[in-house]
């Protein structure tokens, strides 16, 4: 296998490699090795195993032993490197004692659950973006205080925005190709410095990875032209939420056919069932979509975003959204992940509980009525980080679907999450209670 690596890397001209793999945040985690360095590496791969035990600060949550820990490299994850001449990525996933606890491990193992079953993996992220006119010394400089934005007088799907960012957006967009993103379209969204990338369906690992890579190259890319690209899912009243929508169909191992699609161009029993997996899992799992304090703000009460776990056709303001169709396009679309989420769990979590809906042989209950945001039509999601903990470790089906040492290793670091902004106080709160 190395050798037929190895021989790629001569054919395509690459003479560097940033081997990484993903942590819980979703950072690329990555060294620069030139072609020989890497060729003598490889044959016995090997990096720090500390990555799933970092929090967001990079500080260390959990036990160890923290130490070097063998590696297993993913040819198939080569792609091209759009910021070094003749440069790639490469992802190389823990193999030993901390590997049941990585992201992408977790999510590669309800694929090959998916396989057992019959099915392959068809999905695509969607996700929204803020350019802010500010550099990494500008934020700091004002201690973070409330970001300036690029293109302020942006307005939801512009054909002026469109217009006026036309070589921002192509230089944006040709960053992203040059990455080796599959790309469906890109163009502005709601509110100042606001954009919107959909990525194309492709197979399931590569979908969680192009989702990775994309928020990568989105940040290089607005760094090199002195911003920055942020995915907070709320930076604030002024701002709109930004979300990390997934799409997902089911496909016929041996045919190829999408299972979803139905001749009456009706949500197919097979998609209800996957429907109703997600009800019955996501409120007790989804921390593994929403993995920051700041996730939750995105919920508060007018905002965009489904307060429930609910489904109905083709209705943006449901959880699941389903788009049914007699073609190959039918899918399911699920709304509730923000910008900022961890796209190898995300697409874990989803599976996950479709498949188990589907092996259970749940039913989904009928469709929403087509409601506002804000009604409370489904299961409640957790309104905090610290209650989606609580539920993710009291979560019996989790234990069995994602394995405890990965349950009990992404709790903990979801309460660290909490606890390092447990007494943080904002200027909000001064305001309205100092002088109660």
């Amino acid at each position: 296998m190395l050798e037929d690596l190895l021989a790629t890397l001569d054919a395509r001209g690459i003479d560097i490699l940033h081997v990484g793999q993903f942590d819980n945040m979703g950072l690329f985690r990555e060294r620069r090795l030139r072609r020989a360095a890497f060729a003598e590496w490889a044959r016995a791969p090997q990096f720090a195993n500390l990555l799933g035990h970092w929090d967001a600060g990079e500080g260390l949550i959990g036990g160890g032993p923290y130490r070097t820990e063998r590696l297993e490299i993913d040819p198939a994850s080569l792609r091209p490197f759009a910021f070094e001449p003749h440069a790639a990525s490469l992802i190389a996933d823990l193999a030993g004692q901390y590997a049941p606890i990585m992201p992408r491990n977790v999510l590669k193992a309800q694929l090959a659950r998916a396989k057992q079953m019959g099915f392959d993996v068809r999905a695509a992220f969607e996700f929204e973006v803020i350019f802010l006119r500010e550099t990494a010394t500008s934020l700091r400089e004002k201690g973070f205080a409330p970001p300036a934005p690029y293109a302020e007088d942006n307005k939801c799907w512009s054909g002026t925005t469109g217009a006026a960012e036309a070589g921002f957006v192509t230089e944006w967009e040709q960053a992203l190709l040059g990455h080796g993103i599959d790309l469906f379209g890109v163009g502005g969204e709601l509110g100042p410095g606001c954009f919107e990338a959909t990525l194309g369906a492709t197979s399931g690992l590569k979908a969680a990875d192009d989702g990775a890579f994309f928020r990568l190259a989105s940040r290089a890319f607005a760094r090199g032209r002195g911003l920055t690209a942020t995915f907070m899912p709320s930076l604030g009243p002024e701002y709109p939420g930004l979300g990390g929508h997934l799409t997902l169909s089911l496909l016929d191992r041996s045919t190829g056919q999408n299972l979803f699609a139905a001749p009456d161009g009706q949500t197919n029993p097979l998609a209800r069932a996957f429907i109703a997996g997600m009800i019955a899992l996501v409120p007790e799992t989804f921390a593994l979509a929403a993995h920051t304090v700041n996730a939750y703000r995105r919920f508060a009460p007018g905002t965009w975003a489904p307060k429930s776990v609910n489904w109905s056709e083709w209705c943006f303001t449901t959880a699941v959204r389903s788009c049914p169709s007699a073609e190959e396009t039918a899918r399911l679309e699920f709304r509730l992940p923000g910008a900022d989420c961890n796209t190898h769990l995300t697409l874990a979590l989803m599976l996950a509980a479709g498949l188990d809906g589907i092996e259970r042989g749940l039913s989904a209950p009928d469709p929403t009525p087509e409601a506002g945001p804000d009604d409370i039509t489904g299961t409640p999601l957790p309104v905090t980080l610290q209650e989606a903990t609580v539920r993710l470790r009291a979560s019996e089906r989790a234990q069995v679907l994602f394995g405890a040492p990965f349950v009990e290793n992404f709790a903990a670091f979801c309460a660290a999450e909490t606890a390092s902004l447990a007494r943080e106080v904002t200027a909000a709160e001064r305001r309205r209670y100092l002088e109660g």
